[in-house]
């Protein structure tokens, strides 16, 4: 397709047909199909799904917003059940083997990894694959951890910064799953923990938030660093790419927030405010079709949010 960029618009006011491609606001003549066609942002929103059946926080996330998964967490005694959405309302999966909180989680409903996390008295190294039915072992992070950040799939997964049970406490550390066992990667280049990801493989990833407002991209053997966060914050959510990620809710002192960032690559830009305000959520899904749940806020809560807010092309 030709493209020749003329002007900026703010809204879809012709009637033709949609797709979800393009980049918003711009305007250009399609040489193929002989046709003018311009980009616009989607209303976006965040919309009440059904709760979970167990409340909780610091959980473990994965999947999409019409097929989840929630592991793991703290309500407020530190469970280890799996619950499965799909789109609609949850139900029981099969529990962890190892009842934890602060964990991390990547891949799919059906084939997810859960690893790191803490369970009384120290942070967790173990790792799990689930089937779509039940946990089974995997093996240990190198870097035993909880409060991490995480990306990719059960076969390619990444994980990165966190809290760990000896000095120096906050890590930079990075290591990368290829199904079997973990390997060392490039460090981050600020140690920091509470942080959330977003990436489809551990070659691609984004680290964002926590302790430090910073973002950070990995190319599968070094960070470099993105657009800082409008909103610096903890314990937020995350869903997407390296190059087009959600960040929504948070915490930063004093306050419990409810807003979303959306990611272009190089820099975040406001979205629309969650429903519930909370810090330590989970998310699953993509910048466009995003999926919210759990958190805390005055206690453990089982508030589920699907978030859309796709840039549509418009065909007079």
């Amino acid at each position: 397709m030709a493209e020749l960029k003329s002007t900026s618009i703010t809204g879809c006011f012709l009637m033709g047909t949609v797709a979800n491609t393009g980049s918003t606001g711009n305007l250009w003549y399609n040489t193929t199909t002989n046709r003018l066609q311009y980009s616009y942002q989607g209303v976006a929103a965040w919309s009440t799904g059904g709760a979970l059946s167990t409340s909780r926080y610091s959980l473990g996330g994965a999947g999409t917003n019409t097929a989840a998964l929630a592991f793991g967490g703290r309500s407020p005694a530190i469970v280890a059940c799996t619950e499965k959405y799909n789109g609609t309302s949850w139900s029981a999966g099969g529990a962890l083997s190892t009842a934890r909180t602060a964990l991390a989680g990547a891949g799919t409903q059906t084939a997810a990894l859960a690893f790191g996390g803490y369970a009384s008295p120290a942070g967790r190294a173990c790792t799990e694959a689930f089937n779509g039915t039940s946990w089974s072992s995997g093996g240990a992070l190198s870097t035993a951890r909880y409060r991490l950040g995480a990306a990719g799939t059960n076969t390619a997964a990444l994980a990165f910064g966190g809290k760990t049970p000896s000095s120096p406490f906050i890590t930079n550390c990075t290591e990368t799953y290829n199904g079997t066992s973990w390997s060392a990667g490039g460090a981050l280049s600020t140690a920091r923990y509470f942080l959330a990801g977003a990436g489809a493989s551990n070659t691609a990833a984004l680290a964002f938030g926590g302790n430090n407002p910073c973002t950070e991209t990995y190319n599968g053997s070094t960070w470099s660093a993105g657009g800082a966060l409008i909103k610096g914050r903890q314990q937020l959510g995350g869903a997407g790419t390296s190059t087009s990620a959600l960040a929504f809710g948070g915490y930063c002192y004093p306050s419990t927030l409810t807003c979303t960032e959306a990611y272009n690559g190089s820099s975040w830009s406001a979205g629309c405010a969650m429903i519930t305000v909370r810090y330590g959520l989970a998310g699953a899904g993509t910048q466009a079709a995003a999926l919210a749940f759990g958190g805390f806020c005055g206690g453990p809560l089982g508030n589920t949010e699907s978030y859309s807010g796709s840039i549509q092309v418009c065909t007079p």
